[in-house]
């Protein structure tokens, strides 16, 4: 096991990853830019490195600084959170180079499961189902529109290495494909440097299943079921929950095995995520995330697992502490996301906070690198913390979330608490039936 590691990441998964180590007597490393000095991560870690300043292309974005705080300190291995470096495959293959362990996948996995066109046809090859579309990248109008004709309108166009909704366009005829298809490569271009898209079927009304994999590298795998993540806002998911509402047991046993026999074949180490568009009884493969979920404590909860204590297990080579058959849900848990914004548009609220209470009692986790006095910087995601709970049931994890919201103080800037408030007091949330294109509607007929 690993005397040292180093976390390069900041705010709520630092924390979470901290927390895990400290359980398993591993000392943490903390990395910080100058305007992350006094965070919470910092305060927590056994030891911290300033890697660079504000701009986190310059710090939590820097491999160099990264693989040197990892040198100074002694770390021998690095967990990369969420976001930044997280499914970065050179990362990954520099910190290899350097005899330090990525606690992830696999450089290699990382790079197939990170370009969308060959992720789809790797997945279609390990016997995943998927969304029917063009074989590759489409370069032409004319492609585009043979395409869309073969597969039938509506349809989606996508950027190959997109992420977070851009370089996404939807087109319903003809007409709208020429003008979708020019804007979503312009978008592609200046967000990622490439300009290559690819073409979907549009599903009218689905829902966005994700399902939790694992694995220890030497060919076991499990799933540990899904969570229903629809309920999004431009692409960005805002409230999760697991077991999903319209998943019976029959079907995410079926699409649970199909993936973690994918797994399998494939020798995948470490968590993992395969999400799929739901409709109609069928799943179909949109992308692999190859790294934890901001969502995981919803998996966690249910399944009572530490997913970060496996990660950091797997990548020391001693395998995993479960097999699937010891693997079984118990009741229901949601986790909301609470960003520093400010309703109804959402534009970012960074600012000093002068009181933070977290909510607790039974079946209450808040996951938060707030403190009273501590000012959010404006240079980073607004996510603030994740308010999770669980219940023996739908129902009690509903109530249950309802009390904590209430008991939940983040006083100086504002939050996306009040969204959820309103959102507990909508009959489809009560009865959990919502699909990716619920909460656009919803926040049109409130907000205009």
């Amino acid at each position: 096991m690993f005397e040292k590691i180093l976390i390069a990441n900041r705010g709520e998964i630092a924390l979470r990853v901290i927390r895990a180590a400290r359980e398993m007597g591993i000392k943490s490393v903390a990395v910080h830019s100058t305007a992350d000095s006094d965070a919470m991560h910092v305060r927590m870690a056994d030891e911290s490195v300033c890697i660079g300043p504000a701009s986190s292309t310059e710090s939590y974005l820097n491999k160099a600084a990264i693989i040197s705080a990892c040198e100074i300190t002694g770390a021998q291995a690095v967990h990369p959170g969420y976001g930044f470096l997280s499914e970065n495959a050179s990362f990954a293959q520099a910190l290899e180079d350097h005899d330090i362990t990525f606690i992830g996948p696999s450089a290699e996995h990382i790079r197939i499961m990170g370009d969308k066109i060959t992720a789809k046809e790797t997945a279609k090859e390990l016997g995943i189902p998927v969304v029917p579309g063009s074989e590759g990248g489409v370069a032409d109008f004319e492609t585009a529109i043979g395409v869309a004709e073969g597969i039938g309108f509506p349809v989606i166009i996508k950027a190959t290495a997109g992420g977070g909704g851009r370089g996404m366009k939807v087109a319903k005829n003809a007409a709208e494909l020429e003008v979708a298809f020019r804007t979503a490569r312009s978008e592609a271009k200046a967000a990622f440097g490439n300009d290559e898209v690819y073409i979907e079927k549009y599903l009218q009304k689905p829902r966005h299943i994700e399902i939790q994999v694992f694995g220890d590298g030497k060919g076991n795998a499990v799933h540990l079921g899904e969570r229903d993540c629809s309920l999004q806002r431009r692409h960005q998911k805002v409230f999760e929950e697991a077991p999903g509402p319209a998943i019976t047991p029959a079907l995410r046993d079926r699409i649970g095995m199909i993936c973690a026999n994918a797994m399998k074949k494939i020798r995948y180490i470490g968590a993992g995520t395969v999400e799929f568009l739901y409709e109609d009884g069928e799943f179909y493969f949109i992308e692999m995330n190859t790294r934890l979920q901001v969502e995981h404590p919803v998996t966690e909860a249910i399944f009572g697992v530490d997913l970060v204590r496996e990660q950091i297990r797997v990548a020391a080579g001693l395998g995993m502490s479960f097999t699937q058959d010891d693997l079984q849900i118990n009741g229901h848990s949601i986790e909301v996301r609470i960003n520093a914004e400010r309703l109804p548009n959402f534009s970012p609220c960074p600012g000093r906070v002068r009181t933070f209470h977290a909510p607790g009692g039974l079946g209450v986790r808040m996951d938060s690198a707030l403190y009273g006095g501590y000012s959010i910087p404006p240079y980073y995601d607004s996510l603030i913390g994740k308010l999770i709970v669980h219940g023996r049931d739908r129902p009690e994890a509903l109530a249950r979330l309802r009390r904590a919201l209430g008991e939940l103080i983040v006083d100086g800037v504002d939050t996306t608490v009040p969204l959820f408030h309103a959102l507990l007091a909508e009959p489809d949330i009560q009865n959990g039936e919502y699909n990716i294109h619920w909460l656009e509607r919803w926040l049109a007929e409130q907000f205009g």
